[in-house]
């Protein structure tokens, strides 16, 4: 599944403000002499312009696309990228050569992401109050951490839609806020807008108005589609800015971090986390397998 990750330690949000770390996102990785969490005290100097140039030129493993170096200065959250230089400059100091510290690095636990499992085991997922669309009887929950900013949701939007209509008494879907706020600026506002409009049963029509616009999302721009949608704005302006809906978005958040999100799309279904594409000639066999299991144990509940 294609998704949108962010720092893998930033499990906290304060309000919707982005965070003071992003002042790293101002350094430039490819000439910086020292980067977080990385240490180079022991190396000579010319050991460390030897690792420099390793750092620049070496891929992270964690799947971000970006090399060493520029992951630990834009995602200083990332065990991978840590862990990589660790691993290199350790090899460096036992007098090891650049391919041999590469090759150590490569061969460590940091050297590849683990495969994970297709579904996960099953979690409780606080859903009460969510948006959601699709026969409430319905034997199958998904449960979706989205963002509005995100391009691989505004993709995963036709692709649930597609599930839905091929199994239209048998799926549900919940929508839960991820607003990746330290990379995606208008994704907190986007997230309030979309829940303010649910407080006047426009949830999915303002989904689908800001999904639709996610590369141009503004508070003018939101303003303009809750007119087009008919609804009351003096309403709709006072819930966009209200408490209420600024916590109930940190607590989708804080739902997510807890269940172990950290990238968007994720998707649930049935309370396990499936790590497969959302295209329906992937998700089917899961869906059907799920309908299967259900049938033979009408009793189980298993949504969380």
């Amino acid at each position: 599944m294609e998704m949108h990750r962010f720092s893998r330690n930033t499990r906290r949000f304060a309000g919707f403000c982005l965070f003071g770390a992003i002042i790293l996102f101002a350094q430039d990785w490819q000439t910086a002499t020292s980067l977080p969490a990385v240490d180079m005290s022991g190396l000579t100097p010319a050991q460390q312009t030897k690792a420099l140039k390793m750092f620049r030129s070496q891929d992270c493993s964690c799947g971000c696309g970006m090399k060493v170096a520029e992951c630990r200065v834009k995602d200083p959250g990332c065990s991978y990228s840590r862990g990589l230089a660790s691993v290199m400059i350790d090899a460096i100091k036992k007098g090891k050569t650049e391919a041999e510290a590469i090759a150590e690095a490569k061969a460590s636990k940091f050297g590849h992401v683990p495969e994970p499992k297709l579904l996960e085991d099953p979690v409780s997922i606080p859903t009460a109050n969510s948006p959601v669309t699709g026969p409430a009887n319905a034997p199958i929950t998904l449960v979706e951490f989205s963002d509005f900013q995100c391009p691989y949701c505004y993709k995963a939007v036709a692709q649930l839609n597609t599930v839905l209509k091929a199994y239209p008494t048998q799926i549900k879907l919940v929508f839960k806020q991820f607003p990746l706020v330290d990379s995606h600026p208008a994704a907190a506002i986007s997230a309030a807008a979309s829940l303010a409009a649910n407080q006047q049963g426009k949830f999915w029509q303002m989904h689908d108005a800001m999904f639709a616009n996610h590369g141009n999302l503004s508070r003018r721009a939101i303003m303009d589609w809750a007119a087009a949608l008919g609804l009351d704005m003096k309403r709709f302006a006072a819930d966009l800015d209200s408490h209420e809906i600024k916590q109930a978005v940190i607590q989708d958040m804080e739902d997510g971090n807890k269940l172990g999100v950290d990238a968007t799309p994720t998707v649930f279904i049935d309370g396990q986390k499936y790590n497969g594409a959302l295209a329906l000639d992937a998700i089917k066999p899961i869906i059907e397998a799920e309908l299967k299991r259900l049938a033979a144990k009408p009793a189980a509940k298993g949504k969380g």
